[in-house]
């Protein structure tokens, strides 16, 4: 049973973190143009696949965490350079937010940018809540 709560303690912040980032997302997306929209995106991608990480594994510490993420992040940039995502893209909307379109190099460090981003933030967070009586991540 306590296993079952650790997961759910970590599991619903991480829901929420997952909501949030692609609020954040859209947002940014509504609000700015350019390269700053674009680059901001990219880093919500990997920040929302650490995010997804998390859920599946709560247990997972925040260093491998941005490790996975950071490496399906750039899976998938990667796979864009064969052009199959931009034409599955065109018949998907959904295909398209999930795979992107073309590679674009400068997307990776940007991936680089938002593992590490989610790592340091989700690393603070476990901080917290173990210094918290009763707490326990």
């Amino acid at each position: 049973m306590d296993d079952l709560r650790r997961g759910t303690v970590v599991r619903l912040p991480a829901a929420a973190a997952a909501t949030l980032t692609v609020v954040a997302g859209l947002g940014v997306r509504a609000a700015v143009d350019g390269d700053v929209a674009k680059y901001a995106g990219d880093a919500l991608y990997t920040v929302l696949v650490y995010t997804l990480v998390v859920l599946v594994a709560p247990t997972v510490r925040p260093v491998r965490a941005a490790l996975v993420a950071a490496a399906v992040s750039w899976a998938v940039e990667l796979f864009q350079a064969t052009g199959l995502p931009d034409a599955w893209g065109r018949r998907s909307g959904l295909v398209h937010l999930v795979l992107g379109s073309t590679f674009n190099p400068p997307d990776l460090a940007w991936y680089l940018v938002g593992a590490a981003c989610a790592a340091l933030l989700h690393r603070a967070l476990s901080a917290t809540r173990a210094a918290v009586p009763g707490g326990q991540c």
